[in-house]
C-alpha cells in the first residue's frame, strides 16, 4: 500500500492579504500589512468587530473579534478596511485554479484552505519537500501573498503541520515525527478540540497531545463517548480521512463560514443564510442548475457536526426560496447551541425546474428570472449585500 502524501495548503491572514494585495493593484501606496490596519465591519453602527489585523495591530494588542472602537483605543492610527468577500471568492478560486496543476484531488476546506492528495504522483515529483516549497514560492510571485504548506501522510497531520511557525513556511508531519513536534502542545492546539473538551481534559491532568495520546481509551470514551475516540486518534496522529475533490457533474454546491466567536443569536444567523442563500443561489443559477434538496450544516462550538435538510417538490435555484426553507431548518433542524460554523448545502440537481404552472405563472416566472439574472449581474460587479429583496429584509 502506498504511503499517502497530503498538502494541506493555508493562506497567511488570508482576508487582510488578499485586500492589501488588492489595494496595491489599485495603485494603493502603502501595503497594509506593514501598518496598523484591519478588517472589519461597520463602525458607524458600533457593531463592527476585528475580522483580521495585520502583524503590526497583533503587536499593539489588537485580537480578532474585538469591538473595533476597543481596537482603536489599543491603537489610535488603526486603519480600518471593510472585507470584501467578492474578492476574497475571487482570490480563493484563481488559488485553486493554480491548484488543479499539481493533482485533481483537491478539497477545499474553507474559503482560504485546501488539502492537496498527492499520494501516487512520485514519478511527476520525487522530492514532495522540494514540491512544496516551490508551490509556497510560486504562489507569492504570481499573486502576492504567502501561505503555509503542512505535508504529511494524512489530513490531520497535514493540517497541524501548517499551523506551526507562521508566516511563509513549509512544515512536515509524518508519524516518525509526531512524539518529537506534536505531543509536546498544549491540548489546546489539537485539531477539533474545543474550548469545553481543552477544560475538561486538563481538569482529568491531560494538559499536552501527549498526555492525550497516551490517556486510556475507555476512561475517554466514557467522559467524552465518541468523541474520545475521535481525540484518542488524532493525538496519535491517525486519521483515515479521504481528501474528497469536487466532481463536476454528481456534486453539490455549498458554502460554510467559520465563526469569529460562538454565535448563539438567530437575528445574526439569519443574516449570515441570507448572505450565504444568495451566494450559493447565484452559483447554480450561473450553472443553470436547479436544487431539489437544501440542507443546514452546523459545528457547535465542540466541533460537534449536524446537518439537516428539506426535500422540495419543486426545485430551485431562486435565492429567496432558498433562504425561506433554510429558516424553516433553522427553526426545526437547530439545537439552539452556540454555533463556531453554519452553511448552506444544495444538492440533487436538476436542470430544468420542474414546476407545473399556469400561462399566468409562468409569465410571473419568466419576469422574476430577468430580474434575478440582473440581480447577480449587479452583485457580481459591485459584491455582497449591494441589493437585498425588500421580501427579505427584517421587519
Amino acid at each position: 500500500m502506498k504511503e499517502r502524501i497530503i498538502f494541506h495548503i493555508d493562506v497567511n491572514n488570508a482576508f487582510l492579504s488578499w485586500t492589501a494585495v488588492d489595494l496595491l493593484r489599485k495603485g494603493y501606496s502603502v501595503d497594509i500589512r506593514t501598518i496598523p490596519s484591519v478588517i472589519g465591519g461597520d463602525e458607524e453602527k458600533r457593531r463592527g468587530i476585528v475580522t483580521a489585523k495585520s502583524p503590526v495591530a497583533k503587536k499593539m494588542g489588537v485580537v480578532t473579534a474585538e469591538p473595533l472602537f476597543m481596537a482603536r483605543r489599543k491603537c489610535p492610527g488603526l486603519q480600518v478596511f471593510k472585507g470584501d468577500y467578492a474578492l476574497y471568492r475571487k482570490e480563493s478560486n484563481q488559488l485553486y485554479d493554480y491548484f488543479c496543476q499539481f493533482t485533481d484531488k483537491i478539497e477545499r476546506f474553507s474559503i482560504d484552505e485546501c488539502f492537496l492528495d498527492m499520494t501516487g504522483t512520485n514519478l511527476l515529483y520525487s522530492d514532495y519537500l522540494a514540491l512544496a516549497n516551490r508551490i509556497k514560492n510560486e504562489i507569492y510571485q504570481k499573486f502576492g501573498y504567502t501561505v503555509n504548506i503542512g505535508v504529511a501522510s494524512n489530513k490531520l497531520c497535514a493540517k497541524m503541520a501548517s499551523d506551526f511557525e507562521k508566516p511563509n513556511k513549509v512544515h512536515t508531519l509524518f508519524p516518525d515525527e509526531i512524539e518529537k513536534k506534536m505531543w509536546p502542545l498544549p491540548v489546546t492546539e489539537l485539531f477539533m478540540v474545543g474550548k469545553s473538551s481543552s477544560k475538561q481534559l486538563m481538569e482529568m491532568g491531560i494538559k499536552t497531545i501527549g498526555d492525550l495520546a497516551h490517556a486510556d481509551p475507555k476512561l475517554l470514551a466514557r467522559r467524552f463517548k465518541s468523541q474520545g475516540e475521535m481525540m484518542h486518534n488524532y493525538a496519535n496522529g491517525i486519521d483515515y480521512s479521504p481528501v474528497s475533490s469536487e466532481s463536476s457533474k454528481n456534486r453539490s454546491i455549498s458554502v460554510t463560514e467559520t465563526l469569529e466567536k460562538d454565535i448563539d443569536s438567530t437575528p445574526i444567523l439569519k443574516k449570515i443564510l441570507l448572505r450565504q442563500a444568495d451566494n450559493v443561489g447565484r452559483q447554480a443559477r450561473k450553472e443553470k442548475l436547479y436544487a431539489k434538496t437544501i440542507a443546514l450544516i452546523f459545528k457547535t462550538g465542540e466541533f460537534v457536526s449536524y446537518s439537516h435538510q428539506i426535500k422540495l417538490v419543486n426545485p430551485t435555484n431562486v435565492t429567496e426560496e432558498i433562504y425561506k426553507n433554510a429558516l424553516i431548518i433553522l427553526k426545526n433542524g437547530w439545537r439552539g447551541e452556540p454555533l463556531r460554523l453554519i452553511g448552506i448545502r444544495l444538492s440533487d440537481f436538476t436542470v430544468e425546474n420542474c414546476k407545473q404552472i399556469s400561462f399566468f405563472d409562468q409569465e410571473k416566472d419568466i419576469n422574476t428570472n430577468q430580474i434575478q439574472e440582473v440581480l447577480d449581474q449587479i452583485t457580481e460587479k459591485y459584491g455582497d449585500g449591494v441589493i437585498i429583496p425588500a421580501s427579505l429584509k427584517e421587519k
